[in-house]
């Protein structure tokens, strides 16, 4: 037995050893704790015993990995520490010690250090980088998405002669695919003298998430044995192009069905429309994680049942084991503003201020300066992008909008002035954003002026910088400049113009233009159950009671209904929603309801009065 060897085993080592390796293994993992057992190792000059330093790279990577997400600076002075200590290792570099220290780069996202360092230990030339070596640079390429690296690692690879190595070759397959290089990972899948179940896997998975369904189902139906992340490859695959009959098929096909499967199928479904299969989908899985409960929130939202998603973000909260995150709240403020419910989204902006959200990215910024805006209190939406770190663009796009639904148009442009100050470049919903600020207070002169410079932003002129255009061209009672506009546009009228113009038509009574605008777009899809209801209304403000009963019956054959306006109150801490129009009549309290708003409007009528004769 070599010296090597012998100290290798734990009980031929030096009571100091033995020290150091307990107090890296059972202790409590701190950073002023590490940094001590780095000054113990170097003044005791443990770090020639490679199972100490690896213990001790790897201790710091595991401690930078969880401080990365709240910390970023934290984590790299983790792992500046332990470079140095590595730095220390005799000339002859070890391959573990030193494929350990490329991951702890690896972990908190350092790629250029991860790469750097491969390449000064091929110069020094004492280095043999093994399989795993690789594995950690074919997994360097797939986190940055480089497709000229991942050849250079292949070309490594197969100079090293580990191209036949199954472990390595299959990790070859898998970035690949990860990098949408289909043919290469085909090539090398091909050309495997043995293929593992991760290899077929990968490659089902690459085609899968390239949208080459035909060949990833294939490769799915050859495979000798079909594992959970090839079918919910494949399931994922399905939802994505809205099959949810093949998605279904497979799912109910599985005999192991994994958190991933349900979620993927809740978010399917809720996609599709369909939000009462993905609740009983998702009441019946047997363990639900953060993102299951996140896909239903958010697809309560996108099914327009703000409600449902408040209650579900309430149940969430009596978890024990689960607590909120970026995305939940992303995913909940939008109902919450929704339903106007101020004190409950005051109460999600407490909880991230509590949990330190606001260092993150812009994404929850965004979200409460829209839910503050859309109730009303255009103030605190202020104090919240005031008061953030990172400001992108699309939380300028958010005040900006927030200014502009509240009235405020001169504000929202001077915020725009100020974000191109800044430097922050506009997309194509910051000048939409700018529109309707124009829109909303009427400026006509401003709002043609910005949509005629797009192009100096580099932004494209979309249908629904168009359609802002035509609405406030409508609003203003300019029709013939709205109407040319709507004719020399290089898109066809949506519903949504179409809505627009017919609304303007009504503002000033001109049924004639509307008639125009009803022969040249008849038959067409986008003729919408509000569109019938303008037109009628026009016809009825110029007493055009025979045409009013052809729309009538255009309507009644095409069973066009008004759409029911809901509204909601906060008793108790709950949201009792309630319909207009009648829509709540088969609500058990119909009648007392009805009742109580009748005493309330014969009281609301008798103040008035009241006060007009004061």
């Amino acid at each position: 037995m070599t010296g090597d060897d012998k100290n290798q085993l734990g009980g031929l080592w030096s009571s100091t050893e033995r020290t150091c390796i307990y107090l890296l293994q059972y202790t409590t993992t701190t950073k002023a704790r590490l940094l001590q057992i780095h000054a113990f190792i170097l003044r005791n000059s443990l770090y020639k015993n490679k199972n100490i330093l690896a213990k001790f790279i790897t201790t710091c990577s595991s401690l930078a990995a969880k401080r990365f997400t709240t910390s970023s600076e934290d984590a790299t002075n983790l792992i500046r520490h332990a470079h140095k200590l590595f730095d220390h290792m005799p000339d002859e570099y070890d391959t573990f010690v030193s494929n350990t220290m490329m991951r702890a780069h690896l972990g908190i996202h350092q790629y250029d250090e991860c790469l750097s360092l491969y390449r000064e230990l091929r110069r020094i030339g004492t280095f043999k980088p093994d399989g795993y070596t690789f594995l950690t640079l074919a997994k360097l390429c797939t986190s940055t998405l480089d497709a000229r690296r991942s050849q250079q690692v292949h070309n490594h690879v197969v100079k090293e002669g580990f191209v036949h190595n199954m472990f390595v070759a299959t990790s070859l397959v898998d970035m690949y695919a990860k990098l949408g290089q289909m043919n290469c990972a085909q090539k090398l899948f091909d050309e495997m003298p043995e293929r593992s179940q991760v290899s077929w896997t990968a490659l089902v998975s690459g085609y899968a998430k390239c949208g080459e369904i035909d060949n990833a189902r294939m490769f799915f139906n050859q495979m000798p044995k079909k594992d959970t992340p090839a079918f919910n490859a494949m399931i994922d695959a399905y939802v994505k192009v809205g099959d949810m009959t093949q998605a279904s098929s497979l799912f109910n096909e599985m005999w192991e069905k994994d958190v991933v499967s349900w979620t993927s199928m809740i978010d399917g479904f809720c996609n599709h429309g369909d939000i009462d299969t993905a609740r009983t989908l998702f009441n019946t899985m047997p363990q639900k994680n953060l993102v299951s409960w996140n896909a239903m929130i958010k697809g309560y939202h996108q099914n327009k049942q703000p409600n449902e998603a408040l209650k579900l973000f309430q149940e969430l909260q009596s978890e024990p084991s689960l607590e909120p995150d970026n995305i939940t709240i992303v995913s909940v403020l939008p109902a919450i503003a929704d339903l106007g419910a101020l004190d409950l989204g005051k109460g999600v902006h407490e909880f991230v201020m509590r949990k330190k959200m606001n260092r993150g990215g812009s994404n929850i910024c965004t979200a409460l300066i829209d839910m503050y805006a859309k109730c009303g209190e255009f103030t605190k939406a202020r104090e919240v992008f005031e008061s953030w770190n990172v400001k992108e663009t699309a939380t300028w796009n958010a005040l900006i909008h927030g200014l502009a639904v509240n009235g405020f148009g001169k504000e929202a442009l001077d915020v725009f002035l100020e974000m191109c100050k800044n430097g922050v470049k506009p997309n194509e919903i910051t000048m939409i954003c700018v529109l309707s600020a124009c829109n909303h207070s009427g400026m006509v002169e401003e709002g043609m002026k910005w949509f005629k410079r797009m192009e100096e932003f580099g932004v494209a002129q979309t249908i629904e910088h168009f359609g802002c255009m035509i609405d406030l061209l409508g609003r203003a009672g300019c029709l013939d400049e709205a109407e040319k506009l709507m004719e020399d546009m290089p898109f066809e009228v949506n519903e949504i113009i179409l809505s627009s113009f017919l609304s303007a038509c009504g503002y000033v009574k001109d049924a004639e233009r509307g008639e125009r605008i009803l022969r040249k777009t008849h038959g067409k899809e986008y003729w919408n159950d509000g569109n019938y209801i303008t037109l009628r209304n026009l016809y009825a403000n110029e007493k055009r009671w025979v045409d009013v009963e052809e729309v009538k019956e255009m309507m009644r054959s095409k069973k066009t209904r008004k759409e029911v306006g809901c509204s909601s109150v906060i008793e108790g801490g709950e949201v009792w929603g309630f319909a207009s129009g009648g829509g709540d009549r088969l609500h058990p309290e119909w009648v007392s309801i009805n009742s109580m708003l009748e005493m309330l409007f014969v009281h609301m009528k008798k103040e008035y009065f009241t006060n007009m004769d004061m």
